[in-house]
């Protein structure tokens, strides 16, 4: 069985699918293989299993840029995130946060308005990739704050946080899972964690609407989905081996580390997953055609 990641090894999504992936192989009683494909903003891997064989073998991580975002940032996707899949499972949720190279001089989010408003026409910002959830996030803030600054895309967050940790850009809104440790270890400048309230991986980050960007909520999250007509039985099966997986006393505390919540029983069934892209494809439609950017 092949599990696509979307997105290049080593970022948000790759660190969670390879956290549910042995497990997985367990309780299916056969491999789960982890297959990166990247590109276009986690698409390209996203359209190989909307159009793959509906057998159950090939299913893909899916993301809110996968899955929500891109349907309206891309003025022509590559399939229809609501009808092209047979949902599986919610996972998991993580906030983004926005993080600046450790020499920036601001250190909350209104020293950082005040100085990108400043400096916006020199500054950069960095992503895991045109479309990823990291460059979405900084889109809707960058028009929250008023501010025009130039998108350096990345094939991967991890190598965008390599760069700010280097200091060749200035700032990136990337997922917790990659963003814990390289907070806690000083390499980068932690500003705030871009949702309304904070975040129980990061209590003692003051979340953007505490800081004045009232109710700005830019989150992540994760789920898994078959090709469509995939018959009910594969999908149960899936969702249940996935269900035992993530209430696994290990992986639930490897998920706890990376700073990822796992969803609500009462919101990991395939219906509670279609209801929820609808929603959130919806959500995120408004935003992001009123900060007039998007991708051919």
């Amino acid at each position: 069985m092949t599990m696509v990641i979307p997105f290049s090894a080593g970022g948000p999504a790759d660190t969670v699918g390879r956290i549910l992936a042995p497990r997985l192989s367990e309780l299916l009683g056969q491999q789960v293989i982890i297959e990166n494909v990247g590109g276009s903003g986690g698409m390209t891997g996203s359209a190989r299993v909307a159009r793959a064989t509906p057998d159950g073998y090939q299913f893909v991580l899916g993301n809110v840029g996968t899955h929500a975002a891109n349907q309206t940032f891309y003025k022509a996707p590559l399939y229809n995130a609501a009808i092209d899949f047979a949902p599986v499972m919610l996972i998991a949720q993580t906030p983004l946060v926005l993080l600046a190279r450790k020499d920036l001089p601001a250190n909350n989010l209104l020293e950082f308005i005040a100085y990108s408003k400043a400096h916006q026409s020199s500054m950069q910002y960095g992503s895991g990739g045109a479309g990823s959830a990291s460059h979405l996030a900084c889109v809707l803030l960058n028009a929250a704050i008023g501010i025009t600054v130039t998108h350096v895309p990345y094939r991967g967050a991890a190598p965008a946080m390599q760069d700010l940790i280097a200091g060749r850009i200035d700032y990136q809104c990337p997922d917790t899972p990659i963003a814990i440790a390289q907070i806690e270890s000083k390499t980068v400048k932690a500003i705030a964690i871009l949702t309304r309230d904070r975040s129980p991986s990061l209590p003692d980050q003051a979340s953007a609407h505490e800081q004045g960007l009232i109710n700005f909520d830019a989150s992540n999250w994760f789920a898994l989905f078959l090709p469509k007509s995939t018959s009910a039985a594969i999908v149960q099966k899936l969702n249940a081996a996935t269900l035992a997986t993530i209430n696994t006393p290990a992986v639930k505390a490897r998920m706890q580390e990376i700073g990822a919540d796992l969803t609500a029983d009462d919101r990991r069934s395939p219906d509670y997953l279609q209801k929820f892209v609808e929603t959130e494809i919806e959500k995120w439609a408004g935003p992001i055609k009123a900060s007039g950017v998007s991708m051919d």
